[in-house]
């Protein structure tokens, strides 16, 4: 696809390119699905179309997020969690958010070391996205680059945080699925409690099991989640021992994961995620607008009803935000 010139119109060339770009990354095309997820990161004035023109394709894949602290092994658990995916013919998108990578996108395939194996795949697309000074682990803009990926084709979408700050909160957020790693001789138990992610985890794996202490640290999960308040039907984290270096127990991982999005479905809880993750993220996009126009503001009632049309495709958080101002201001 040739290349946007600033000058000379340009802006007015990419304007209609969008829908070209949006039918190409349809087709797989790993370009166009970088310029538009760069489209997103620069904040683009185009982006409002290009989330209208993405909003009925998307709604399909399934978002895993992947947390844990520094040195559990996320990167290697999710490079092997992307072959045994692919193993199951799942096309599959990464979305790795560094915390301070100083560019601004055009990452395209193999960018991070430990996934090379996965380069030259044409159903893996893997991308690092600079966190740009978010104090959690997520970048703000990660929800549309999500979109971008779903609307591109892929069955599984990871988010692999970095695992500092608020990412497990906002992991919880912004996946169908959270997967939290653990690995022994790190104090994780001790951890796992002090950081509230016994609330927020759907799957806990204790990486490095070839290691002493990893039985200890299952066990230490176990009792901690049996004294949590349950309702009646509600998911149980199962716990799942591996070692992703050797790409053992990503079997029993990806069935648990099939397991649990099964379980979403079944119980309703996907689209209640789903809503509530849309309702957050039109309401960032409206409460910036008008903090811009008139300051802080509170959410409004208008919100439920937008969000589930987001979430069903059949709007764009961009159009629902413009509603949102219009009926705040009548």
């Amino acid at each position: 696809m040739p290349t946007t010139t600033p000058t000379g119109g340009g802006r007015r060339r990419a304007a209609a390119s969008v829908p070209d770009l949006v039918a190409r990354a349809r087709d797989g095309d790993p370009r166009s699905v970088a310029r538009l997820i760069s489209l997103v990161e620069d904040e683009s004035p185009l982006l409002r179309e290009v989330m209208a023109a993405l909003a009925p394709h998307t709604g399909h894949a399934q978002i895993i997020g992947i947390t844990g602290s520094p040195g559990v092994g996320k990167s290697t658990s999710t490079s092997a969690l992307v072959t045994e995916l692919r193993r199951h013919g799942r096309r599959v998108g990464v979305l790795a958010v560094d915390p301070s990578s100083p560019f601004s996108g055009g990452a395209l395939l193999g960018d991070r070391v430990r996934m090379q194996d996965h380069a030259l795949d044409r159903d893996v697309y893997i991308r690092s996205m600079a966190s740009r000074g978010h104090l959690g682990g997520l970048s703000w803009t990660t929800p549309q680059a999500l979109r971008v990926l779903d609307a591109a084709g892929c069955d599984v979408i990871l988010i692999e945080t970095v695992g500092v700050g608020q990412s497990e909160v906002e992991i919880a957020g912004l996946a169908d699925t959270t997967v939290v790693l653990l690995a022994p001789g790190m104090g994780d138990g001790i951890q796992a409690a002090k950081a509230g992610i016994l609330e927020i985890g759907d799957l806990y794996v204790v990486n490095k099991a070839d290691r002493d202490g990893a039985d200890q640290v299952r066990r230490d999960l176990r009792s901690m989640l049996a004294l949590a308040d349950r309702p009646e039907g509600a998911w149980r984290p199962p716990i799942v021992k591996t070692v992703a270096q050797r790409a053992e127990g990503l079997d029993e991982v990806v069935a648990k994961l099939e397991e649990h999005f099964d379980w979403l479905q079944s119980a309703g809880e996907l689209e209640q995620r789903r809503t509530r993750r849309a309702r957050d993220e039109i309401e960032a996009i409206a409460v910036t607008a008008l903090r811009s126009r008139w300051g802080d503001v509170h959410g409004r009632s208008e919100l439920d009803e937008l969000a589930a049309a987001v979430a069903t495709g059949k709007s764009d958080p961009y159009t629902a935000a413009d509603e949102l101002l219009e009926a705040f201001t009548e």
